[in-house]
């Protein structure tokens, strides 16, 4: 099995995985336009197995408690996955599967799968995460880095609209993770957690440009804007901090297992 990058073409849309990169998609042209943040720690990453920040690092895993390096102190951030290298299962010209065995400092074995399928106007990734041994908490989800502007002439281009409707965002604390209260969803900028009941539903618009929709049956979004280059829209099983607050437990015989969808067009 190799770890090297992967070309996926359908149309005019051409995607590159990276599994020697934390498993993420490197890169999304359509039409020879990039859509995505480019940069060895940009582009979409997996987060697995969990997803945004663990509170001081610390999550009870049955009886024990479980400490994860402070990788963004105090706290421990975005899983495991994006740090190692995935082993290639499959390609086509337009299919790929990848895999990651799970290691120190995660300390249950297990396997997290990704599989990508491109079309000509959709792109999906599916990501599942196994335990081998020991059933253990665990989130997964996708944080995509989406450029705010495509770049394509001078004319100073309108920054990427973001257009969805939550049912409610996730109060944030000082320390940047959920009190437990739900609020009424507040304006820009954000660094939060959105709840969509009926599914993550987001529709990034470059004005006279595309229009893309994220799509998930996931019922959590976190929607990251604090940057001038880019705008994050992230699909994922539970809200930050999930792990203690709304652990998924993976089991010998139970996956977690999610999907994420983006549909463009042309205006």
């Amino acid at each position: 099995m190799s770890n090297e990058d992967i070309t996926l073409t359908a149309g005019d849309a051409e995607v590159t995985v990276t599994p020697g990169n934390g498993g993420r998609v490197g890169s999304l042209r359509v039409g020879g336009v990039e859509l995505l943040r480019q940069g060895e720690k940009f582009g979409c990453f997996p987060m697995a197995p969990w997803c945004g920040r663990i509170r001081e690092g610390r999550f009870l895993d049955g009886s024990t408690v479980q400490q994860m390096p402070l990788n963004s102190p105090p706290h421990a951030i975005h899983g495991t996955v994006r740090d190692g290298a995935w082993n290639t299962a499959r390609t086509t010209k337009n299919e790929a599967v990848i895999t990651y065995d799970l290691v120190a400092p995660w300390p249950h074995s297990g396997r997290v799968t990704q599989a990508f399928t491109l079309t000509e106007d959709t792109f999906t990734l599916t990501m599942s995460v196994e335990a081998y041994e020991d059933s253990f908490p665990a989130q997964i989800g996708w944080h995509p880095w989406f450029n705010r502007t495509l770049g394509q002439d001078d004319r100073g281009e309108e920054s990427v609209r973001l257009d969805f409707h939550p049912a409610w965002q996730e109060e944030r604390g000082d320390d940047h993770l959920p009190t437990g209260r739900r609020v009424d969803p507040r304006p820009s900028p954000w660094d939060d957690c959105f709840g969509m009941p009926d599914g993550v539903d987001v529709t990034l618009t470059w004005p006279g440009q595309l229009e893309l929709k994220v799509a998930s049956r996931e019922e959590w979004v976190v929607v990251y804007d604090e940057q001038e280059a880019a705008v994050c829209v992230e699909p994922q099983t539970g809200p930050p901090n999930g792990l203690n607050t709304h652990p998924r437990l993976v089991t010998p015989i139970e996956p977690l297992e999610a999907t994420m969808t983006w549909s463009w067009r042309r205006l």
